[in-house]
């Protein structure tokens, strides 16, 4: 009897363990324009992937940074951010490590280095972002606001910055505001 009620419970923690691994291993297919989008001070992120669709291993996001925006110095306590410039120009600033970032280039940030980049150019900057590991989908989600209702990438306001200041604790964000 203790063999066959073993063999039931292995059982069961094998089926749940498939079916965690299964509905983190889908498929996923993302038209162009179409997944989640949200706007902040100067920008506009659409998800690609979160951490929900691969079991917390990283976010990808597509990211419109409007001419004059980009975040502000902010360092991240718990995931690494890269991306990849498809579009445009950006000043990155990563620690004490200023650049100039044009398309076809990257920019690994690791957790725990202040950073924060600026589109100086006179077109809308396009980049794709990961962050390792996921999370960091949920602070822009709760702090930005649905891009259907934004016409436009809005620039920073007091309202974005005070939601911003309220959240960013929450996901093991340090915002670094000018004084």
């Amino acid at each position: 009897m203790l063999n066959q009620t073993q063999s039931n419970q292995n059982q069961s923690s094998q089926n749940q363990s498939n079916q965690n691994q299964s509905s983190q291993n889908q498929f996923k297919y993302v038209p162009a324009g179409t997944g989640p989008a949200y706007c902040g001070p100067g920008d506009r992120i659409t998800f690609l992937i979160t951490g929900a669709e691969t079991g917390g291993a990283f976010f990808m996001a597509e990211v419109s940074v409007a001419p004059g925006g980009g975040p502000p110095p902010h360092v991240h306590s718990r995931e690494d951010e890269s991306f990849y410039l498809q579009q445009g120009t950006l000043a990155v600033k990563v620690g004490d490590k200023a650049l100039n970032v044009s398309a076809g280039d990257v920019v690994h940030m690791p957790r725990g280095v202040v950073h924060s980049f600026k589109n100086v150019g006179e077109e809308t900057a396009k980049l794709l972002m990961v962050a390792t590991p996921a999370g960091l989908e949920n602070y822009f989600a709760e702090t930005f606001f649905p891009a259907a209702d934004i016409a436009d990438i809005p620039q920073i306001g007091q309202a974005v910055i005070a939601r911003a200041m309220k959240t960013a604790p929450k996901y093991g964000l340090e915002l670094r505001l000018p004084a």
